[in-house]
């Protein structure tokens, strides 16, 4: 029986030279890469300075202008002649003598100096005063406390009688009740000073000090028998209607 095999396309017989060839081939391809070598990449800048680029700035010509100096100043005046007088009148010289005394000098005793006393306003006020400033109509009264009340009873009164109510309505002042404070002092002769007023309006005000400047003349008030100045004060309240 004939094989049915070609010879010509057996591929064994040369096997061993395909091998050989293959082996070779793959040892120079392991012997190239083994000694292939890799570098690192560099990045390079590639700016540059191109002086060309720049503009050049033109510099504008600017004239100077010259300022002339200033003038002058005016030469001084002259000065004016001054006219020499003689004196005709003769000065007397003041001869000032001299304070030292000399040895031989006799000594004058001087007599005795009598120093006067300056009475000062004393001031003690209303609450501890020994003897209070007496109105007038209340010396019968005994007693400080007593002076008191009859004081104030009798500038109330005073008050009363003189105080123009009807000017708050004249002053524009709205309805309700109007206090004002009043504050004096009576002096050593018992005469009233130093008015004082604080009240809603400044005419008020006026309208108080007028009033309390009418006030009759009082016996002053004593501390330790002397005459003192005694402070007062006292409200004045009215009512303004509708």
């Amino acid at each position: 029986m004939e094989p049915k095999k070609n010879l010509k396309s057996d591929v064994s017989r040369n096997s061993s030279l395909f091998f050989a060839v293959g082996l070779t081939l793959m040892m120079g391809i392991t012997y190239l890469a083994i000694n292939y070598k890799t570098y690192d990449k560099v990045d390079v800048i590639a700016d540059s300075l191109n002086l060309d680029d720049e503009l050049d700035e033109e510099v504008p010509i600017t004239e100077q202008i010259v300022t002339p100096p200033p003038p002058p100043p005016p030469p001084p005046a002259a000065p004016e002649i001054i006219e020499v007088v003689e004196d005709e009148e003769e000065v007397e010289e003041t001869i000032i003598e001299s304070t030292e005394t000399e040895m031989e000098t006799e000594i004058v005793e001087v007599e005795d100096v009598v120093v006067e006393e300056v009475e000062e306003d004393l001031e003690v006020p209303f609450s501890v005063i020994e003897n209070v400033a007496v109105f007038p109509g209340c010396e019968n009264k005994k007693g400080n406390a007593a002076k008191k009340d009859c004081m104030n009873e009798k500038v109330n009164k005073f008050i009363g009688r003189k105080f123009n109510t009807d000017l708050a309505g004249d002053l524009g002042l709205p309805p309700g009740k109007k206090r004002i404070f009043v504050q004096f002092k009576v002096d050593k002769s018992g005469n009233v000073t130093n008015i004082v007023a604080r009240g809603p309006h400044p005419g008020l005000e006026k309208e108080a000090k007028r009033v309390i400047g009418q006030l009759p003349k009082m016996q002053p008030g004593k501390q330790r028998g002397k005459s003192v100045v005694m402070p007062f004060s006292i409200p004045i309240v009215f009512q303004v209607q509708d």
